[in-house]
């Protein structure tokens, strides 16, 4: 019997993927449906669903679970859930369509139809209500409020079955790992627990810090990045993976570690996004999430332990994967060492801190960046990238 945490809800996976036999019928029969374009993000939502790592959604959330949600954090049911998953359309397409109506949800960028979806309700959501509880601010300079508040005028819930998993599969063949899976994989190493490191940047020895900090505590730590849409200016996945796996192959000792990537978009809503984080790995197998300063955060909307506090405010069984509260992590010129804000006693100037814009600018620049922040196998792909992408 598997040692490992249950999916999420109490029930198996639910993957919402059509068996494969079934896709060409189904897709054949959605070219003549009403189509919904999606933005990035439900094109996201939708990709989650399809590998069951939204379980236990069976599709886009209706009125009285989004407001649950929106104000205590869980479902109709009393499942926990932090965030609201939900699909806009404008009015006029929104009108057109009918309760019990299935329709085609199309990719707004590439025009693929990714899923079929029986509509059970049509609502206008209050956008405020939304942003005030999930982000914690109203403020459209946010990039999440930003899409809330770009949605359509109307909702549509409804159960989804999911005919593509979109070029993931194709173009991260190694990477695109579902839960299933990864749960396979974490019983094949004979791991029971499992913390997970979210990330959408490469590996500077921070983040080394910290993930063998959560080794020392589980049996191995599951590497998971951010595959889908992110902010300008941040690292391709493609020079990310290449950078993270040669830390990896150089840092680490073999089977600690095991590098994943999943197909979901940054909403940036800090502490509520922690704790979406920590619920997808229960669903992947994770016994832990690793938690860092400002997770999931953008500017200064949160505070840089707020996602630690929210865990705290849980009900008993909300969640089975518990965070790994960690502090702020750097390199110390007195300790002579990696250290955080609760093992080392100097002060900041004896701290080595390096913003993500200085790093970009130090290697766009070709100027030297210290050890203490960075290893030089992970320096010189950044590097190489940024030299290439400045010659473009």
């Amino acid at each position: 019997m598997s040692k490992l945490v249950s999916p999420h809800g109490g029930g198996g996976l639910k993957a919402l993927l059509a068996p494969r036999s079934e896709r060409a019928e189904q897709l054949r029969r959605a070219q003549g449906l009403t189509k919904v374009p999606m933005t990035s993000r439900e094109v996201s939502d939708v990709l989650m669903m399809a590998m069951g790592a939204y379980t236990p959604l069976d599709g886009f959330m209706g009125k009285g679970n989004w407001r649950r949600v929106c104000l205590d954090m869980k479902l109709k049911s009393g499942v926990f859930w932090p965030i609201p998953i939900t699909l806009s359309a404008n009015k006029d397409l929104a009108d057109s369509i009918h309760v019990e109506e299935e329709v085609a949800l199309v990719d707004a960028e590439s025009n693929e139809i990714l899923a079929i979806m029986e509509v059970t309700e049509k609502y206008s959501p209050n956008k405020k209500t939304e942003c005030e509880h999930v982000y914690r601010t109203t403020d459209p300079a946010h990039p999440g409020v930003q899409k809330v508040l770009q949605q359509g005028e109307i909702n549509l819930a409804g159960r989804v079955t999911c005919l593509s998993e979109g070029d993931y599969p194709q173009q991260y063949p190694d990477l695109y790992i579902r839960p299933a899976q990864a749960r396979a994989m974490f019983l094949e190493n004979g791991w029971s627990s499992v913390a997970a490191f979210q990330t959408r940047n490469p590996m500077q020895r921070a983040h080394e810090h910290l993930v063998k900090i959560a080794i020392e505590v589980t049996d191995g730590v599951f590497i998971h990045q951010v595959l889908g849409k992110l902010k300008p200016g941040d690292i391709p996945a493609e020079v990310r993976t290449e950078a993270i796996q040669a830390m990896i192959d150089n840092y680490f000792v073999e089977g600690t570690v095991i590098q994943a990537g999943y197909p979901i978009e940054m909403r940036y809503a800090g502490p509520r996004e922690a704790l979406l984080h920590a619920l997808i790995r229960q669903n992947y197998g994770c016994s832990h999430l690793i938690v860092g300063r400002d997770h999931a955060g953008v500017g200064n909307y949160y505070g840089p332990f707020d996602a630690h506090h929210i865990f705290d405010t849980l009900w008993q069984g909300a969640l089975q994967t518990r965070p790994l509260k960690i502090d702020i992590t750097f390199f110390c010129n007195k300790c002579f060492g990696m250290a955080t804000g609760k093992t080392c006693p100097h002060d900041d100037s004896d701290r080595i801190h390096i913003s993500g814009t200085q790093q970009r600018a130090m290697l766009a620049d070709g100027a030297p960046v210290p050890p203490e922040f960075g290893r030089p196998e992970v320096i010189e792909i950044l590097r190489k990238y940024y030299a290439e992408k400045e010659n473009t």
